[in-house]
C-alpha cells in the first residue's frame, strides 16, 4: 500500500501547484466545452478519497458536510467559494491522506462496504479503495491539465 500513497500525495503535490499558481479568473471558469472547473475537480478529489475509503468502511469522514453537499459526484460548480473554502481545501490536500495513511497502517478499517463505481471497477476491501482512488485523482488530475490548456490558450 505504501506505493499507493505515494501516488496520492504526488498527484496532491501537483493538484496544489495548479491551486497555488493558477489566477483566480481561470481556476473557476468553466470553458465552453467542459461542465467544470480547476476548483471543482481539486475540491471534489479531496471529497472523494474520503467517501470511498472512509464512508464505505462505515467510518466518520474528516470533512465537512457542505464540503461533501458541494463536491460529491454529481455535483457541478456553483459561483466561486469563499477564500476560507479555498485555504481548507489547501491544507485537506495534504493532511487528509496523511491522515488516511496512518489510520491504515493503525487497522482503523475494519469493515468494507463493497461498492460498482462508475468505471464498473468493483471495490471489496479498503485497499481497493485507496488503489481506485489513486486512479481516481490521476483521471481528474488530467481533466484539470486538458482545462487549463484550453484557459491559456
Amino acid at each position: 500500500m505504501e506505493t499507493q500513497f505515494t501516488i496520492i500525495t504526488q498527484n496532491r503535490k501537483l493538484l496544489y501547484h495548479f491551486l497555488k499558481h493558477t489566477p483566480q479568473e481561470e481556476l473557476f471558469k468553466i470553458p465552453e466545452g467542459f461542465n467544470n472547473n480547476i476548483w471543482w475537480n481539486i475540491a471534489h478529489v479531496v471529497v472523494t478519497e474520503q467517501k470511498l475509503v472512509y464512508g464505505l468502511s462505515r467510518l466518520p469522514l474528516n470533512i465537512s458536510k457542505v464540503l461533501v453537499e458541494k463536491y460529491q459526484k454529481g455535483t457541478a460548480p456553483k459561483g466561486h467559494p469563499p477564500a476560507t473554502e479555498v485555504e481548507e481545501i489547501k491544507k485537506l490536500l495534504f493532511s487528509l491522506p496523511e491522515k488516511t495513511k496512518s489510520d491504515y497502517n493503525n487497522g482503523m478499517f475494519t469493515d468494507f462496504k463493497s461498492y460498482m463505481t462508475t468505471p464498473k471497477v468493483e471495490l471489496n476491501s479498503v485497499e481497493d479503495a485507496i488503489a481506485f482512488n489513486a486512479f481516481h485523482e490521476g483521471l481528474h488530475l488530467g481533466s484539470i491539465m486538458a482545462l487549463a490548456r484550453v484557459l491559456k490558450a
